[in-house]
């Protein structure tokens, strides 16, 4: 997830320790308030618990744990081989950095690790369930950061899906790098970013196919706008999200996109991503519409986080080379007052 939205006034639960309480830091990096001040402490720490699991799970994939060698411990994985080196380290060239195999072997392992503590999770939440609470903590999960996803299961009666999704689609970037068209991107979208959406409607309670449906829409949209201010950063992992049919469309190569400033063709490929992205956020946010009080002001601060990412894409000339795209806080309040009062 990208850098850049207001802070949050969150409070990282206690079971996280030290390193739990790292990951639940990067919240406030984030394009949107990820649990604001506003809403119910139950309500935040709710999100939390989520916040946490869909960035632990983005980190192993990434390559990005604090400490690798003490999770893969914790979940059972064998320790990871010393790390390769970058293609072109020390023959002074800037070469993306594309894991060596046994680093993503290790990836993918500490991905299997994650999913195996995600079914204790739920063989836990319903051994609970079915002796009112006198499960045993020894075969519960391992992690930190899973442990509080037993109560948040039992309470709301979550499925496994959205979060086996997650952590699908951090196996897919072990093994994808590319994108042929903007569908394939998409359907990439329903693993890494829908399944969020879908979790706080559970967790409010309001879920409905139709809610559901704008929920993907903006949250898919969310996703592609994180991917156009990530372009360096991400081709710098090694990967590209901007599908390869648009590439072609404006003549655009990968070494255009590794130019320290964006050239033309670049700035009008960015351009038309970043409308397809405002069209999805269009026909999701009146899904703010169709709920009241503070969940209301959440899912108006959500798509707000959207469209004020997109402005700032937009300020810079579409040239997100150069530099990070960061939405203005001030003008993402003032986006979020907007979308709460028309309700979309």
């Amino acid at each position: 997830m990208s850098a850049s939205a207001q802070p949050n006034s969150e409070t990282p639960p206690a079971e996280g320790g030290a390193a739990g309480a790292a990951t639940l830091a990067k919240a406030s990096a984030e394009n949107f308030p990820v649990a604001p001040f506003f809403l119910p402490a139950a309500w935040r720490d709710d999100l939390m618990t989520v916040y946490g699991f869909a960035r632990l799970v983005d980190d192993a994939g990434d390559g990005d744990l604090a400490d690798p060698a003490g999770t893969a411990a914790l979940l059972g994985v064998p320790a990871p081989t010393p790390q390769e080196p970058a293609p072109g380290a020390g023959s002074g060239t800037a070469a993306p950095h594309r894991p060596g195999p046994a680093e993503t072997a290790f990836r993918l392992a500490l991905l299997d690790g994650l999913e195996r503590d995600l079914d204790r999770v739920f063989e836990t939440a319903l051994a609970a369930a079915a002796t009112d609470g006198a499960a045993a903590a020894d075969g519960g999960p391992r992690h930190p950061l899973m442990r509080p996803l037993v109560p948040l299961v039992d309470r709301h009666g979550l499925t496994p899906e959205p979060f086996r999704r997650l952590i699908q689609a951090n196996r897919v970037d072990q093994t994808t790098d590319r994108y042929a068209t903007y569908d394939d991107l998409r359907g990439y979208c329903t693993l890494s970013a829908d399944p969020v959406g879908r979790l706080v409607l559970a967790i409010a309670g309001v879920a409905t196919p139709e809610r559901i449906a704008m929920s993907d829409a903006v949250c898919t949209a969310l996703q592609i706008v994180e991917h156009l201010q990530d372009v360096a950063e991400d081709l710098a992992r090694g990967r590209i999200y901007l599908p390869a049919e648009d590439l072609d469309r404006f003549g655009v190569t990968e070494e255009d996109l590794a130019a320290p400033a964006a050239g033309p063709a670049v700035r009008r490929l960015i351009a038309f991503e970043a409308d397809r992205a405002r069209t999805l956020l269009d026909r999701g946010a009146p899904l703010v519409g169709t709920v009241r009080g503070r969940l209301r002001l959440l899912l108006a601060g959500f798509t707000a986080g959207g469209y004020a990412a997109l402005a700032a894409v937009e300020d810079a000339g579409y040239d997100v080379l150069a530099q990070q795209a960061k939405p203005d806080k001030r003008r993402l309040a003032a986006k979020a007052a907007a979308i709460f009062a028309k309700g979309r």
